[in-house]
Formats: structure tokens, C-alpha cells, sequence
């Protein structure tokens, strides 16, 4: 399986805090079957916290995957970041300060939980204009999806890609994202289904009782696509 959402990377966020909590999130998620992870650190929460890509990111990258091929733990990290989506993310995007997945066209965003509807198709139309394709991140725990059960159908038409959280799908962000979670699943509307993993104790990147569980309750081909085949078309930059 491919992560494309993890907090994995030491030191930059709410994540792992240190390299040591990073490796054990990488053996975790190779327990629960990973072969990949994006590290997907928070950006843009507001103008004093831009935690833009820097080289000292791009250093710890470097050094995690070095670690972890010592050790023999048999996972790649990619880069990546998790952008609070504002007006000025595609000029920001373009300029190289924040990134796209493994530099492809697709770029992993977020939005403030209690944002309204046409904020968000707004400001995801300004991105799509120019040429990137937005992966929203967890919209089964925004309020105007909740509310209503036509928001990710008008965000899917407009182009955009949905990824849902693993905890989501067991009921750990309340029932009203459990619930906007099945309901996207039924209708099959899920492009990608991912961690959020933030530590090595809770939200952890273990993805395969995720997986065994959409598995039972869908099909065995839908987790498949949304843990594996579809994650690997963003990292190769293909199409879903």
C-alpha cells in the first residue's frame, strides 16, 4: 500500500517530534503492509506558521530514507505537504514554496473544518485553473459535507480528487464524518484512503485493518484501488 497523507517526518509539524518516533511510524506502517508514505507536513495554517519547503526539509527527507534502507525497513518516503488552502496557494505552488505529491500535478490541500461550501469550491477552482489537481484531504470531517451529501459529488465534477482517513472509515472522528465516510464509499466517490498518521501510539500509518475493513464492507477491488493502485498513480505523476 502507498500513504499519501503521514505526518511522518521529524520535527516540522504535529507529527513525529523526533527521528527516532519517525522510524517507529515507518515499521508500524510496514507492519500494516506500506511500501510507501508521503510525508504530507502541515503548511500555510496562517501567514506566521508558512512552514514552507525548505532545504533543511528536504535534508531530514534525505536522511529518514538513508536510515530506514540501513535498517532494512522496507519503505520510501516521498515528498510532499498538506497546504491549508488559501487564495494565494497557486502562486505559492508555482514559486516552489510549497510542494505538489513526488513533484506531480496532484497537491494534497485542506481546509478549515467549519469553512463554507463555496470558500472551498472557489478557492479549489483557482487551483485547478491552473493546471494542478486537488486531492482534498479528509472532506468527511468538514461540516458542509456532513451537511450535505451533494458536496463531493460538485467537488469530484470540478476535477478534484477525494482522500478520506483511516480513522474516519472506524469511527474515531465522530459519527458524522463516519457517517459522510460510508456514504462517499457506497457511492464509491473515495480516489484514496490514508493515514493521517501523526505519532507511533495514536494515528498511527497501520493501514491494514483499514483496508480489511472496506474490504468486507465493499469490495476486496475498491480497497485495492483506494490503498494501492490509485497512490501509485499520483506518485508516477499518471492519471486516476
Amino acid at each position: 500500500m502507498y500513504d499519501l497523507h503521514c505526518h511522518i517526518l521529524f520535527g516540522v509539524d504535529d507529527g513525529a517530534d523526533s527521528a527516532e518516533e519517525s522510524v517507529r511510524m515507518a515499521r508500524i506502517a510496514c507492519d500494516g503492509g506500506s511500501r510507501g508514505i508521503v510525508a504530507t507536513p502541515h503548511c500555510n495554517i496562517s501567514e506566521f506558521e508558512r512552514n514552507e519547503w525548505t532545504s533543511e526539509f528536504t535534508k531530514k527527507l534525505i536522511m529518514l530514507n538513508s536510515t530506514l534502507a540501513e535498517l532494512n525497513i522496507p519503505l520510501k518516503i516521498y515528498p510532499g505537504q498538506e497546504i491549508f488552502c488559501g487564495d494565494d496557494v497557486p502562486q505559492l505552488l508555482k514559486s516552489g514554496k510549497f510542494l505538489t505529491i513526488n513533484g506531480s500535478r496532484y497537491v494534497l490541500v485542506e481546509f478549515d473544518f467549519g469553512e463554507y461550501s463555496e470558500n472551498v469550491y472557489s478557492k479549489l477552482s483557482r487551483i485547478i485553473s491552473e493546471g494542478y489537481v486537488p486531492i482534498v484531504a479528509h472532506p468527511e470531517r468538514y461540516g458542509f459535507v456532513q451537511e450535505n451529501s451533494d458536496a463531493p459529488y460538485r467537488m469530484k465534477n470540478m476535477g478534484c480528487l477525494l482522500q478520506i482517513n483511516k480513522g474516519s472509515v472506524k469511527g474515531g472522528f465522530g459519527r458524522g464524518a463516519f457517517l459522510a465516510a460510508k456514504e462517499m464509499l457506497d457511492a464509491q466517490l473515495v480516489d484514496f484512503a490514508a493515514s493521517d498518521g501523526h505519532g507511533p501510539f495514536m494515528r498511527t500509518p497501520f493501514l491494514a485493518d483499514a483496508h480489511e475493513l472496506i474490504s468486507e464492507n465493499h469490495s476486496a477491488d475498491y480497497a485495492d484501488l483506494i490503498f494501492k493502485i490509485n497512490p501509485k498513480r499520483v506518485l508516477k505523476n499518471k492519471n486516476i
